[in-house]
């Protein structure tokens, strides 16, 4: 039966003051080192500049090679909190010296202090190291669990080496357990049954470098394998293993890779298992009830920790970047409510014993009260606390007869580094309890009232995100908002996905043909479409269109011309927004297409058809925006500036981005009020069908867009040269766009206007490793700029130019990182590498791979195994010491292959990236303010990535275009990007009649 709600709020705040009663808060001696570092936290944590400051030089430290770096970003950081600081100090950090015996002394300080902040909540760097720990804990009659801390694991050298030490970990601990003096308080349960003294807590993530929900059967199936050998020696050597939740994304995955291994024969009834589960988070009452249903069938207990949760910042801040919906409690009540509803669920469950992990006394006294409201036999529930945090709750706890076990990080500072800035966040966060209760000094009162207490005294304000927004758009018009990416680690999204490339395959074979005028038009050039990543699975018959039809389509736009010039603008602004909700009601049946067409990932084509609804959106905002005449009148004197269409526009469109580019340069051209002949890709026309086919079903009138699949040698040029076209809007290749440039230059006679020519035309694209970049990130991004999408992306990165001092590091876990990228079709959830879109394309890329080799070292050459008689395929390839000129640093491949270069200096990478005769996109990693400051001075490209890869760009929030030979015309997705469709004009009016000049009209 439950208890009395208020009996139990008054056992709550009974259990709350007897902990406080015994809690012993000691205030360090003065001066003394403990009292230093509570001074600095208070400080602190009434200066958030400063600490952020303050943590960017402690991430960012364990990478500097020498003092005169350490000092230099110290000054770097602090300066950039310079008003935050006192003028003394402000003058001190200015003249702060990089060489000389100062400078090392200072570097010397500051990395004594940063080790010492790091022991504090690390328990070492050994294994003899954390022996010692474990062995200081158990004296203090407290148990351990065991984390071993590493960096991102991007290779399988490192998920190997992950695995190797954690089953080195089980053995040596257990060989020393037995020499642990007996405890019953931590060794054994509550009914005297012997608790493995061994525990150890490990990251499935860390397992396998391809670790992705979006392939959970591929994950499942490596990660289970890799687990099963720590399991079994867990088993074996009676040790506890702890499986750590990680940030939201992975979290179903984890479970499902939890329950299907313990499920096996072999542990189906091993009960010395537990997994974590995070308050914060609002699905987690569903997750305990799965975790539940799962055990009882199982028939053995497993353990349960229950924490609030430590990825907060990280969540809100992805799915805000994202649109997704935001998966945590967005104040810290509604966590803390959640935390005391699971608390009570899972101490009446038979089959889920609790382990309560916080240091918030207000929920260790609710769990307390719980257990003597049910009767619960005393160390029934386990307490966790984090080293180095919370020590006076945990010795609190034992005098109270609890059984309390300690979470315990060890592992070098370097991989450390990210943990330990996560535990000085949260030790100086607003809503932390540890600083409330031993910084701040808050009363008993006002540290044990219950969630709902704190929710009506706060009257909590829903979290908003912070954008920020210049002002262009008029206040009238709401915000524009890009369409959210398919989270894929749902499972009713990869479901859709996968029905939807089922629906896809049933459709193959089909034939499609130009449309002009509405009116299909079948022909004798019929083309048959191959999939990329099945070269002879076919797909379907295009029908392509010849000279005659192009004359046809020109006639048929050039005649339409003036209605859907004079169409209000708000009626073609909704037909864009209407061919935006058809593509969002079909995106996974587009992005399937997309797969097979032009052998897309799952994310790459879902990207895509999401850029193809942004553009027709965003375009639909501008056009309203744009059509607002501006007016600058005066007495007697109407002036007015306003904007009208051109005429017919082509639209030449390329494969790589078969919805996203053409709907966008066809969405810009409708909207402005021009009419459109869509000439796609021969590669892609499939594809494009399917946007037209979107254009009539959403009502486009007759006559205004027609769609037009051919070869391009056989209508480009005459399309390009018809004196009735007005615009050609070009993606593509450098040669094609600068002869197009050339051809719609020329004035034949009869034609009255000079054509307007918007080109994108490709990039050589560099992104520079800076000496102390995060490493983790710079090979994440490199690789994904570089093979995603086999590298056929103008914005793809080419080069990568590392400075010399990080160059060895960088480069071996760059290749070990490559071979772990999985080369699969493109239909696979797990593909990362798929084909490239053409037979000539993969001769191409393998041409200039040759010729590579005798310009550069191959230093690294995939394989693509038996699929290189399946489909298109190249494996990537890298490239060093690879001269500047060369072809391989100069030209565009459009394929996976990168050359790496090392350089002496900053200044040389930037010669280096310069050097070059486009100007797409570039990317730079540092940790230096300085250096990023230089660097976006000096990089000179149109889109500039800073830590961060470089592909990707988005609607609106990176407008998307280069210059030099990358580009004529200004950026697709950006506030000017209209302005090219159309003409501006200016009508003048004199109001004045017989001497009469009116004031006000």
């Amino acid at each position: 039966m439950p208890p009395d709600r208020r009996a139990l709020e008054d056992l709550t705040l009974h259990y709350g003051r007897v902990l406080f009663d015994r809690l012993e808060v000691n205030h360090p001696p003065l001066f003394s080192p403990p009292w230093w570092q509570e001074c600095w936290l208070r400080w602190m944590i009434h200066q958030p500049a400063v600490k952020t400051q303050l943590f960017r030089l402690i991430d960012v430290l364990p990478t500097l090679a020498d003092a005169s770096a350490v000092v230099r970003h110290l000054r770097e950081y602090f300066l950039e909190a310079a008003e935050h600081l006192p003028a003394s100090l402000r003058r001190l950090v200015s003249l702060l010296p990089e060489k000389g015996f100062l400078a090392h002394g200072i570097a010397r300080l500051a990395r004594y202090q940063a080790s010492q902040t790091a022991r504090q909540f690390i328990a070492g760097q050994t294994i003899s190291e954390a022996l010692d720990a474990i062995s200081r804990l158990r004296q203090r009659h407290l148990g351990f669990t065991l984390d071993l801390l590493g960096e991102a694991v991007l290779t399988e050298t490192e998920a190997r080496r992950y695995l190797e030490l954690n089953i080195q970990l089980l053995t040596e601990l257990s060989r020393s357990a037995p020499a642990w003096p007996e405890d019953p308080l931590i060794d054994q349960d509550y009914d005297g049954t012997p608790i493995p003294r061994v525990n150890l807590s490990i990251k499935l993530s860390s397992l396998y470098s391809r670790f992705d929900p979006i392939d959970p059967e591929g994950t499942k199936r490596e990660v289970i394998a890799r687990l099963r050998p720590i399991v079994e020696a867990a088993r074996r050597l009676h040790a506890f293993i702890y499986f750590d939740m990680e940030q939201y994304a992975y979290k179903n995955l984890t479970l499902d890779i939890f329950c299907s291994l313990l499920s096996e024969k072999h542990f189906v009834d091993w009960p010395h298992a537990g997994i974590a589960l995070q308050a914060y988070l609002r699905d987690t009452p569903q997750d305990l009830e799965r975790l539940l249903t799962w055990a009882e069938q199982r028939g053995t207990p497993i353990w349960v920790r229950l924490v609030k949760g430590a990825y907060w910042d990280y969540e809100v801040i992805l799915a805000t970047q994202k649109n997704w919906p935001i998966p945590v409690w967005l104040e810290k009540w509604q966590t803390d409510a959640q935390f005391e509803q699971l608390t009570e669920r899972l101490l009446l469950c038979r089959y889920l014993r609790p382990a309560i992990a916080s240091h918030n006394l207000r929920s260790l006294a609710h769990a307390l009260a719980l257990a003597e409201a049910y009767q619960l036999p005393q160390r029934f529930c386990e307490f966790q606390v984090l080293y180095g945090m919370g020590d006076p709750i945990a010795d609190c706890l034992v005098k109270l007869g609890q059984r309390v076990r300690v979470y315990t990080p060890f592992g070098e500072l370097l991989p450390g580094v990210a943990y330990l800035v996560r535990r000085l966040l949260e030790n100086t966060s607003n809503q932390s309890f540890l600083r409330a209760t031993f910084v701040e000094h808050l009363s008993q009162e006002e540290l044990l009232m219950s969630p709902q207490e704190h929710a009506v005294r706060d009257r909590a304000v829903s979290y908003q995100a912070v954008t920020s927004y210049t002002p262009g758009t008029p206040s009238s018009l709401e915000p524009f908002h890009n369409e959210p990416h398919t989270d894929f680690s749902q499972e009713q999204n990869r479901q859709a996905m996968l029905d939807a490339l089922a629906r896809v395959h049933a459709q193959l074979g089909q034939e499609y043909a130009p449309i002009i005028n509405n009116k299909v038009i079948f022909t004798e050039n019929r083309v048959e479409i191959y999939n990329p990543s099945h070269k002879h699975q076919l797909l379907g018959i295009v029908h392509f269109a010849d000279r005659q039809h192009a004359t046809q389509a020109v006639r048929a736009a050039n005649e339409t011309f003036p209605k859907w010039r004079d169409t209000p603008v708000r009626e073609r602004a909704d037909l864009l927004r209407r061919l935006a909700d058809w593509m969002s009601a079909h995106r996974f049946l587009l992005a399937a297409w997309e797969v097979y067409e032009c052998g897309k990932p799952w994310r790459e084509a879902d990207a895509d058809v999401c850029e193809a609804i942004d553009f027709c959106r965003y375009y639909a905002l501008e056009m309203e925006r744009l059509s607002v005449p501006r007016r600058r009148d005066l007495p007697g004197e109407l002036n007015e500036y306003f904007y009208e269409p051109r005429g017919v526009c082509v639209v030449i469109a390329p494969w790589n981005f078969p919805l996203a580019i053409l709907t966008g340069m066809t969405a810009a051209a409708l909207v402005t009020g021009n009419t459109v002949i869509m000439k796609p890709a021969e590669q892609s026309s499939v594809v494009a069908a399917w946007l037209m086919k979107g254009l009539q079903e959403v009502g486009c009138p007759t006559g205004v867009a027609h769609y037009l699949p051919a070869q391009g040698e056989v209508i480009g040029p005459y399309l390009v040269a018809h004196p009735d076209v007005h615009i050609i809007a070009f993606t593509g290749s450098r040669q094609v766009g600068l002869a197009i440039n050339q051809l719609a230059a020329q004035t034949p006679p009869g034609q009255h206007h000079v054509k307007r020519v918007i080109a994108e035309m490709g990039g050589k694209n560099a992104i520079i490793i800076d000496e102390d970049a995060d490493l983790d990130e710079a090979i994440d991004g490199v690789i994904y700029s570089a093979f995603g999408y086999q590298g056929q992306k103008c914005s793809a990165c080419s080069r990568v130019i590392i400075l010399q001092n990080i160059y060895d590091r960088f480069l071996e876990r760059l290749i070990e990182a490559t071979k772990s990228l999985r080369i699969a079709p493109a239909e696979d959830p797990g593909c990362e590498v798929g084909p490239v879109i053409s037979a000539e394309a993969q001769e191409r890329i393998q041409a200039a791979v040759e010729q590579g080799k005798h310009d550069a070292t191959l230093i690294y050459a995939g394989s693509v195994g038996p699929l290189a008689d399946e489909g298109y395929y190249v494996a990537p390839h890298i490239f060093v010491n690879v001269p500047p000129h060369c072809s391989l640093a100069q030209e565009e491949i459009f394929g996976p292959v990168l050359a790496v270069m090392k350089v002496n200096t900053l200044g040389e990478a930037l010669h280096l990236a310069n050097s070059v005769s486009y100007a797409l996109t570039g990317g730079f990693y540092s940790r230096s303010p300085a250096n990023i400051t230089r660097v976006r001075r000096e990089f000179r490209v149109g889109n500039l990535y800073i830590n961060r890869p470089i592909v990707g760009a988005l609607v609106d929030r990176q407008p998307f275009g280069g210059f030099k030979l990358s580009g004529i015309g200004s950026k697709a997705g950006g506030p000017d990007y209209l302005l090219q469709f159309l003409l501006p004009r200016t009508i003048t009016e004199n109001t004045t009649r017989h001497g009469f000049a009116p004031l006000e009209q």
